[in-house]
């Protein structure tokens, strides 16, 4: 492959991650929408530790770098965590 098909792929796998980030936040606002009629807090330590294990595993099987791998997933908890906070002070 050239390097400029090298380039597009990425491009396309860059915008299937951003497709599956929006999918991720789209389910997460629903589980905010549940917590909130549970009257449950926001944060869930234990989730987020189940999700960093699984995030750690999964890098594993990949052989990727699995800080780098849950530091990413930390990004996406905090994201979820702001947008679930702002949907809760709109209403």
């Amino acid at each position: 492959m050239s390097l400029d098909e090298l380039r597009e792929e990425i491009e396309e796998i860059d915008r299937d991650i951003v497709e599956l980030i929006a999918r991720r936040t789209y389910v997460a606002d629903a589980v905010a929408g549940v917590k909130e009629q549970q009257d449950l807090a926001t944060t869930d330590e234990a989730q987020e530790e189940a999700v960093m294990a699984r995030a750690g595993r999964n890098a594993e099987s990949f052989d990727l770098d699995s800080n780098l791998v849950k530091a990413v997933f930390r990004l996406l908890i905090e994201l979820n965590k702001v947008q679930q906070r702002q949907s809760r002070e709109e209403q």
